[in-house]
């Protein structure tokens, strides 16, 4: 019989779940316990955090949102807003019992749908149950190697690259990396940016809270021209990995290009502050975003983004993807950029990607 217990994590072992992260191989950012106070703080989303005991000994955990809407329904998530999350666990039995237990969460809460966004396959098949699994693996993660130095990086890109980089800053613009102190610099930008492609912005108080629980692991890279801020990007810097989950440049400023000078700029940091990975985030393979990840030398990597919907139901749709909101994106762009701050947040929230 199984010595195996799961249960839910209290505040006594905080402490404990974040050392785990920090010692399995796939553990990430995105696991550490403090975005419980996050999300729960910014958007009122109940997290259910899951672990794994075999005695006295932490073997497994797996952090969960319950994500509730009018609009697009209800699911658990792991991890909403953010590119990963899913379980991490010593061996294959915790790993099931962990998936076990969020199943049995999902019935007890009546929830449609079980995201785990996950950078592996799980290594066993998932119980039967009312939930039917598929593994979506449609986008990648861009992951780029560092080398030792900035100088060393930026010889190994073509010739069209560099001038690329060039270019913003024979237009005087320059480029800073910082803390909290460019969270203001940071939101006009990417609020401003958000309503121009026809998206509800996160709330600034999400990123106020990432900074509140999570200071060490964040830095801010904006670029200027004439001293206002044309682009902004927010990264984690977390074990070996430099991470930009969010970056924005302000539409009337990109024949300048200063997107080029802000990801060489945290490509830079990234670099001298000895980091050996920069991760570009998602993308579908062969689309825009795709192909400018690609020039910087990135490569991908199978992302496993696991849902669990159920029997007899239809494969759930992005809210991203939905009519409704294509609908909203187009009236969206012509919103005033007070009312687009004001609401955006109330439908973003809703919205786990």
């Amino acid at each position: 019989m199984s010595n195996i217990r799961t249960g839910l994590l209290a505040c006594t072992q905080e402490a404990e779940w974040d050392a785990y992260v920090l010692h399995h191989p796939d553990g990430s950012l995105c696991h550490l316990a403090a975005w419980k106070k996050v999300i729960e703080k910014a958007y009122e989303h109940k997290g259910y955090y899951l672990l794994a005991t075999e005695g006295e000994t932490l073997v497994g955990l797996l952090p969960l949102f319950h994500i509730k809407s009018r609009l697009f329904g209800s699911s658990l998530v792991s991890m909403p807003y953010l590119n990963y999350g899913g379980i991490l666990a010593e061996t294959t039995e915790a790993e099931s019992r962990l998936l076990e237990e969020a199943l049995r969460l999902c019935s007890e809460l009546n929830v449609s749908t079980l995201e785990l966004r996950q950078t592996r396959p799980f290594n066993y098949e998932p119980p039967v149950s009312e939930y039917r699994f598929i593994d979506r693996v449609e986008k990648v993660r861009m992951l780029l190697e560092l080398p030792d130095s900035p100088d060393a990086l930026f010889r190994s890109f073509k010739s069209k690259l560099r001038s690329q980089i060039r270019r913003p800053q024979k237009e005087g613009m320059e480029a800073e990396t910082g803390g909290v102190e460019l969270l203001n610099d940071f939101y006009r930008v990417f609020s401003l940016n958000m309503r121009d492609l026809g998206s509800p912005v996160h709330s600034k108080r999400l990123f106020g809270e990432i900074f509140a629980h999570l200071q060490p692991y964040v830095r801010i890279g904006v670029v200027r021209h004439m001293g206002s801020p044309v682009g902004a990007g927010l990264i984690f810097c977390f074990r070996n990995t430099v991470e930009i989950p969010w970056a924005s440049t302000l539409r009337d400023y990109n024949r300048l290009s200063p997107n080029m000078l802000l990801y060489w700029s945290l490509l830079e940091y990234a670099c001298v502050k000895g980091f050996r990975f920069f991760d570009f985030g998602r993308s579908t393979p062969e689309e825009g975003t795709y192909r400018f990840k690609k020039q910087w030398g990135a490569q991908p990597y199978p992302m496993h983004w696991f849902s669990g919907y159920r029997t007899g139901t239809k494969a759930p749709i992005s809210p991203a993807q939905s009519r409704g909101m294509k609908t909203v994106s187009s009236l969206w762009k012509r919103l005033p950029l007070f009312l687009a701050n004001l609401l955006g947040p109330k439908i973003r929230r809703s919205i786990s990607l």
